[in-house]
């Protein structure tokens, strides 16, 4: 048992060693970077997004760059970013002008050169709390994504002024969980902007096959997540939906597969060869499995999706198309039926096989139409095409509209707090 500690113990200081140097790299490579643009016009920005993570999670960043950049033609948005391999990735991107401000110092300086007046954040950071000090501006929680997970009803939300949300569904979990929160004052609904602005191009000349998209999650790492369908569902619906020419596949398994279970992840293995074999057999089929990052036009180009309990069940509900939801087989998975799983359309394990009779009954089922349509409107509003830009837009102006009136009744502008570094790195 002591060399095994010894082998775990290695292996962290190597871990920590590597960190260390690609932390450093990244912040020469951003300096550098940020040196060759040259500084920031003085004064040009009054929006900010404050990004405090690493390149890790530049998936809550990326799925915002769109309807960021849109907004941006009316008020030109900065992102914040307080670590050096974000700050590198957020520059690689190109999506969105940076600011590198690893120290609560940079941050001043920058308030003092920009008239920032509304910071918007995408995730619950514990840094997020060194940029909630400065205030005379809004400091607005939009967060990365709907579901009906624990975290979207975070105790952390009331140290924003506002939150963004979704739609009424978030309102009501807010208000079941949250003790002496002010939901109808301090939440502004926008509905899902990333669904006017999906990413990626269609890998294929669309036809008259019926689309069907195939998103499992993983394994999961405990019983209670044990949400993944690869083993119990998968093989069996996608081999019905191959053996049927009038349909073709878009798989898009979680990265993750069989990190934990082995056969889960052989499972994947086999459903990826066959999506081949059947290409193979008919290359008019253009059957996919697609292993991209960006996500999106899978989400529009299917005509049904099929997925498990994950936050693919709200990015497919956001677009208010049909779909199934897995079941999951093991009775030890927490299934949450309080929100939409518990009028979603599952489909059990049992009926994998004849999945074909189940898509066909939530594309033309007109009970199934309105269940799914009222559903959509609960958790996002009016889908329509533009109307969740308009609702962010007009939320931002309402923000802008309100900072303008508690700056007129300040008697004297209060520079940024220019004292200690107080919680500076």
């Amino acid at each position: 048992m002591e060399g095994v500690g010894v082998v775990r113990d290695a292996k962290k200081a190597v871990d920590l060693v590597r960190k260390a140097v690609k932390g450093r790299n990244a912040y020469r490579a951003v300096r550098a970077a940020l040196t060759e643009r040259g500084p920031l016009e003085r004064g040009r920005y009054q929006i900010a997004v404050y990004f405090a993570d690493s390149d890790v999670n530049m998936y809550q960043m990326r799925q915002w760059y769109k309807p960021l950049q849109e907004l941006a033609k009316t008020w030109p948005v900065l992102v914040l970013a307080r670590n050096a391999a974000g700050a590198q990735a957020l520059i690689a991107d190109g999506a969105l002008p940076v600011a590198f401000v690893p120290e609560v110092r940079g941050i001043e300086r920058l308030l003092r050169r920009q008239d920032i007046r509304v910071v918007l954040y995408v995730n619950q950071n514990t840094r997020n709390f060194q940029m909630f000090r400065y205030g005379r501006r809004w400091h607005v929680f939009i967060n990365h994504g709907e579901s009906d997970k624990m975290y979207m009803t975070t105790n952390q939300y009331k140290a924003y002024d506002y939150a963004l949300v979704a739609g009424q569904a978030a309102r009501d979990r807010l208000s079941r969980t949250l003790w002496d929160y002010d939901v109808e004052r301090r939440t502004i609904e926008i509905g899902r902007p990333q669904a006017d602005h999906y990413s990626g191009v269609v890998p294929y000349e669309p036809d008259d096959r019926t689309v069907v998209l195939y998103a499992p999650t993983w394994e999961g790492d405990r019983p209670a997540a044990f949400y993944g369908s690869v083993r119990s569902h998968g093989e069996a619906l996608v081999s019905a939906l191959l053996s049927d020419p009038r349909y073709r596949v878009i798989y898009r398994p979680h990265p993750r597969s069989g990190v934990v279970d082995p056969e889960f992840g052989e499972a994947n293995r086999r459903i990826i060869r066959a999506l081949r074999a059947a290409n193979q057999a008919d290359p008019s089929a253009h059957h996919v499995y697609d292993d991209r990052p960006e996500l999106g036009w899978q989400l529009a180009a299917a005509d049904v999706a099929i997925v498990d309990i994950s936050a693919m069940v709200y990015d497919r509900l956001a677009a208010g198309r049909p779909l199934l939801v897995t079941r999951p087989v093991d009775e030890r998975a927490q299934v949450d039926e309080g929100g939409y799983l518990g009028a979603c359309e599952w489909l059990h394990a049992r009926d994998a096989a004849d999945v074909i009779a189940q898509v066909e009954r939530v594309r033309s089922d007109a009970e199934a139409t309105a269940r799914l349509q009222h559903w959509v409107r609960h958790y996002f509003g009016d889908t329509a095409p533009g109307a969740p830009t308009q609702r962010f837009h007009a939320a931002i102006e309402r923000l802008m509209g309100e900072w303008e009136a508690w700056h007129t009744r300040t008697d004297e502008d209060v520079a940024p707090d220019e004292g200690d570094d107080e919680g500076e790195d």
